[in-house]
């Protein structure tokens, strides 16, 4: 069955495929040679479809008078035929042929010889013939002679898959060249145009706070909170747009010295923010660990920012840090409704939320970024979740970063 490219009679379908023989440095040499070894005057590579004929590269050494991009009749070609059969035609002698001696193709161009190859794509595609005719009879029914007609022809095909290879890479990369100037432009409206009227925000909402008026603090501090979780929102889809349309999540890792003390500083604002939870942490890092400190800050609060979210709010969240051999492990557990088998595969996926998530929450990226922060250091991130265990976020990490 013909597809729908086979049957493409569209004027600018034609041109691009005239083309894509014309980048084929080869055809120009294929068709001298096929003319010099068969004694035929013209030989070309034609696009035929139902409706049209188009030469796409030519060579006229008897003056027929047809360039690339012209077109004959399809009604008055044998390639039409060779299509249809998708079976080659041959003739030596046209007037003393037994079939092709009435026909009306050798009168009309007044050709003793003939011979068109179909040239088939890999997939299947017809595209054309690759045909020769001279006005002379000439012997090209030698089985040689239709070998390399065959060779040929599925040369120029493998070569038009390769081209339209070539140009899926070229599109691919202009898509990718525009996708990344898009990304550049997405990262400078976040961190700089959206965070300059935020900053004026959080200044104002800091004024408020500091006046004598109660109504006037109390809503400067809902405005600071405000402004603080957008800022939040802001640095979530930052660091998304970094690092799963760049090329991952960086890190500045240095020396630590007292990773326990910038872990508890997150711990004890926390705990500050929530003072009807009880947060009990276990922090035993003994050792100098070469990490990004900022980075593992925001791991642990963004898990410990989750589990006050989601955990039973007459529960304690635990929160553990230590040195296992090589490795860090910090851990963050939580009772409450644990999340069902089926979500703990997406529990990592970006902009992916709980359906008992509570309205107004954030944008779906924590844990996700937990988990990039985590395999930027070398680690991983990994969840469990029971009624009996509760629910356990492990990130497990090497002291000493490679490379």
């Amino acid at each position: 069955m013909a597809t729908a490219l086979e049957n493409s009679d569209d004027p600018q379908h034609i041109a691009r495929d005239v083309a894509a023989v014309g980048r084929i440095s080869a055809v120009p040499s294929l068709l001298k040679l096929i003319c010099q070894n068969t004694g035929m005057g013209f030989a070309a590579v034609a696009r035929v479809t139902d409706g049209t004929w188009t030469a796409c590269a030519v060579q006229d050494d008897i003056q027929f008078g047809l360039l690339p991009g012209g077109q004959l009749d399809v009604q008055t070609t044998l390639c039409r035929e060779a299509r249809s059969a998708r079976q080659e035609i041959v003739i030596d002698h046209a007037s003393q042929d037994p079939i092709y001696f009435n026909h009306h193709t050798p009168r009309i161009y007044k050709i003793e010889s003939y011979i068109s190859v179909p040239i088939v794509r890999p997939d299947g595609e017809y595209f054309g013939n690759l045909c020769a005719i001279d006005p002379r009879p000439r012997i090209v029914s030698d089985p040689r002679t239709v070998t390399m007609f065959k060779v040929f022809a599925d040369l120029i095909a493998l070569q038009l898959e390769s081209e339209d290879h070539q140009v899926e890479i070229e599109d691919a990369l202009a898509d990718e060249r525009a996708t990344a100037e898009l990304r550049e432009q997405f990262i400078a409206v976040l961190g700089h145009d959206l965070r300059n009227p935020l900053a004026a925000v959080g200044a104002t909402a800091e004024l408020m706070v500091r006046s004598d008026e109660a109504k006037t603090v109390l809503l400067g501090g809902r405005l600071k909170a405000a402004a603080r979780r957008m800022s939040n929102l802001i640095d979530d889809v930052l660091d998304f747009a970094r690092g799963r349309l760049g090329s991952g999540m960086g890190i500045a890792a240095a020396d630590v010295t007292d990773l326990a003390a910038d872990l508890r500083e997150v711990v004890a604002e926390l705990s500050a923010s929530h003072p009807d939870r009880s947060v009990l942490d276990h922090i035993a890092i003994d050792r100098t660990v070469r990490c990004d400190r900022v980075r593992l800050q925001q791991l642990l609060s963004n898990l410990l920012g989750n589990a006050l979210t989601y955990g039973a709010v007459d529960q304690p969240v635990r929160v553990s840090a230590s040195i296992d051999g090589d490795r860090l492990v910090l851990e963050v557990a939580n009772q409450g409704t644990p999340i069902a088998p089926a979500n703990l595969a997406r529990t990592f996926e970006p902009y992916w939320r709980p359906q008992n998530s509570k309205p107004g929450g954030g944008l779906g990226l924590g844990l996700y970024i937990c988990d990039q922060i985590a395999r930027a250091h070398g680690g991983e991130l990994r969840v469990s979740s029971s009624a009996e265990a509760g629910t356990v976020f492990t990130a497990t990490m090497p002291i000493v970063l490679r490379g």
